[in-house]
């Protein structure tokens, strides 16, 4: 595979991040005419409102904040908090910001859920809120419930994500440990007009699921987070107190979430202002661009990335031995977030990983490249935000005395690309809309 072919993968792959990068998806979405803000299809003419609070959390919620600052004015913003992933802040002119960590919630992300909580309890009929939500928001907007500690909720974090658990699931769990998601924060809002920004960063667009739904109905419950935990095995692992918490709210001492029909949703607008499937279609679009053939397979990539890897494979291999679904120069495209069972210690991330094991699929083929990439930038824990590999990958790595397969056994796949080559970096992109995979094949 040419030097150039590299190139055009990433250049394909920034294509479809551009399309959707925070700022730019606010601004596409909420306009400004004069002294009325026009947002989806709704008017407000901003001096009907005393105040105009901005609060939200998730890692590319500064761009997102920007913007609005921007299109609303600054002289009519009273004031706000969003929190942030650490490095991903950006200096605003009315609206503070917090970083924290994720995915792992930290005291940090304590602190800044406070601060916001406390912006809410002074808002009245007469106030906007803008809530300005992205990808990491659940992680970045940490309120435990009372009787649920900050441990408790690493410890219940750590667990659903090491074994695999999809993204709805662990939300289901942490909208019923939580004072803020599953609807809560609207209810702390209440009565104000409360208007949400949200960029999708889950599978369906599923309001909510984006950052644990903090101003959306919740349809989930606490009996189906106890089937959570037996499904995975981890009724007996969790901290008691989590385990006394969701019996509480089974046996109903414990006020379930908010839900579908619940009047404080009244003065609630949630409106999606970006998505994987925009970033893929201007992905397919730089393709075309660059004279191949591109097709989208799918928006809704899920489950576990060994088998998502054999369905690259195998989709590949259809190319080049019958053209199909396209000829090559062939470009195919997937969006989603593949889940991956932590076995080992090892440092990377789904996407890092979802590469190494296609290459170890694709070795000794020619003409082929595979690019799996976050769109916020960052691959689990670490600065890259995915890699790309071809046919030599693993050949590359054996003439240098390294075994793919063992990397995979100690989930080290940033130590692997580190050594071997194959790094995508971006730095930090401000949107998340999930992952973007790509393959190109020539004949």
């Amino acid at each position: 595979m040419s030097e150039t072919r590299r190139v055009q993968a990433e250049a394909i792959f920034r294509a479809g991040v551009d399309a959707v990068r925070a700022d730019e998806a606010v601004r596409r979405s909420v306009r400004c005419e004069g002294g009325r803000l026009v947002i989806g299809d709704d008017r407000y003419i901003l001096d009907d409102f005393r105040n105009i609070t901005v609060v939200g959390a998730g890692k590319a919620t500064a761009s997102m904040a920007d913007a609005v600052e921007e299109l609303v004015g600054e002289d009519r913003i009273a004031g706000g908090y969003i929190s942030v992933k650490y490095g991903h802040g950006a200096p605003l002119a009315r609206i503070a910001v917090g970083e924290a960590g994720h995915p792992i919630p930290d005291s940090a992300g304590v602190e800044n859920t406070r601060k916001i909580l406390a912006l809410l309890e002074e808002m009245g009929e007469n106030d906007l809120v803008f809530c300005l939500l992205s990808g990491g928001g659940s992680a970045l907007l940490p309120a435990p419930a009372e009787g649920i500690t900050l441990t408790d909720k690493q410890e219940i974090t750590r667990l659903l994500i090491g074994c695999g658990a999809p993204i709805e699931d662990v939300n289901a769990v942490r909208k019923h440990l939580s004072m803020i998601k599953g609807g809560n924060l609207a209810r702390a809002a209440a009565p104000a007009r409360v208007v949400s920004l949200i960029l999708s960063d889950v599978v369906g667009d599923d309001l909510g699921t984006i950052a644990s739904g903090p101003t959306s109905p919740d349809p989930t419950t606490f009996r189906e987070c106890e089937k959570i935990l037996m499904r995975y095995s981890l009724t007996e692992i969790v901290p008691g107190s989590i385990r006394e918490r969701i019996a509480g709210g089974i046996a109903g001492k414990i006020p379930e979430t908010p839900k579908p029909g619940d009047p404080i949703f009244k003065g609630v607008t949630n409106l999606i202002v970006g998505s994987n499937r925009i970033a893929l279609e201007a992905a397919r679009e730089k393709a075309r661009e660059l004279g191949m053939h591109p097709v989208i397979l799918s928006s809704e990539v899920i489950g576990d990335v060994g088998d998502f890897a054999s369905e690259v494979r195998r989709r590949i291999e259809e190319v080049q031995a019958k053209g199909i679904p396209a000829a090559p120069p062939a470009c195919l495209l997937w969006g989603g977030e593949t889940t991956v069972k932590i076995q080992g210690a090892g440092r990377g991330g789904r996407n890092q990983e979802m590469a190494l094991r296609v290459a170890l699929g694709i070795s000794g083929k020619k003409g082929v490249i595979f690019l799996s990439g976050g769109t916020d930038g960052s691959d689990g824990p670490t600065d890259a935000a995915g890699a790309w590999v071809t046919g030599e990958t693993v050949e590359r790595a054996k003439s240098k005395e390294l075994q793919p397969i063992e990397f995979l056994h100690r989930n080290d796949s940033y130590a692997f690309f580190s050594r071997v080559g194959g790094h995508v970096f971006t730095g930090p992109t401000g949107t998340n809309v999930m992952d973007l995979y790509l393959a190109l094949i020539e004949g």
